[in-house]
């Protein structure tokens, strides 16, 4: 990984156009060709981004932009699309590069993961005649927590969060598009489940046609557990 703080203004070019005006910002180059523009707020967003499959390269600079005082210029362009982020650079401020070695991947912690094998194990949650296929379903960008399919035998995907906020909203999202596009389980409904579920993801997920469904962790454990309660 590449971290460079650097003097840069930023124009992306594609299917849409953006322009960044020249000020200092954090350019953060990861191994799998990616690049993130980050200034110092707006929490973990990047200002603009180019996602893999993308490469980048140093280009030429033209008389117009030595006049204008860039130093170097970089051009991220991806494969597939054909859009490209243009960093011109003015000033160097830092460069540093960093060797992360394999990343092992995001581990649930503990009651996200113990909801899954609950939900799992208690999938008429869902609705009466659900069955499940299988926890952790692999997708091309990693697994859906729960496959399971209704009384009708269609196929539903269940995200499962500790708190439900947009970004799981997203996640699932994107997993049903691609899961969308296998032929032995199209068409793919939606479900995220979670503790709590923030108001601005649930309405992001009802008009994304996903179903919310609010865990109750407490009452799930006890009805694992067999005992008899009275409330």
């Amino acid at each position: 990984m590449r971290l460079v703080i650097a003097r840069c203004s930023v124009d992306y070019v594609g299917r849409l156009t953006a322009h960044l005006p020249e000020a200092t910002r954090l350019l953060i180059h990861k191994a799998d060709g990616s690049l993130l523009v980050h200034s110092d707020g707006g929490s973990y967003k990047p200002l603009n981004w180019m996602s893999p499959p993308c490469t980048l390269e140093v280009v030429e600079l033209t008389e117009e932009q030595r006049l204008a005082g860039v130093i170097e210029c970089w051009e991220v362009s991806h494969r597939k699309s054909g859009d490209k982020l243009r960093v011109s650079i003015f000033e160097w401020v830092s460069d540093e590069r960093f060797e992360l070695g394999l990343d092992p991947g995001l581990t649930k912690d503990g009651v996200e993961s113990h909801l899954q094998e609950l939900l799992a194990a208690q999938i008429e949650r869902l609705g009466d005649g659900c069955t499940l296929v299988r926890r952790e379903h692999m997708t091309a960008i990693g697994p859906v927590d729960i496959l399971a399919r209704d009384a009708e035998g269609a196929a539903i995907a269940v995200e499962i969060k500790r708190r439900g906020e947009i970004d799981g909203v997203e996640q699932l999202t994107r997993y049903l598009e691609l899961m969308n596009r296998d032929p032995l389980l199209a068409p793919v409904r939606g479900v995220f489940a979670a503790q709590e579920i923030k108001p601005q993801a649930r309405t992001l997920a009802e008009d994304r046609g996903i179903r919310c469904v609010v865990l109750d962790y407490d009452e799930m454990r006890g009805e694992e557990s067999g005992e008899l309660r009275l409330f």
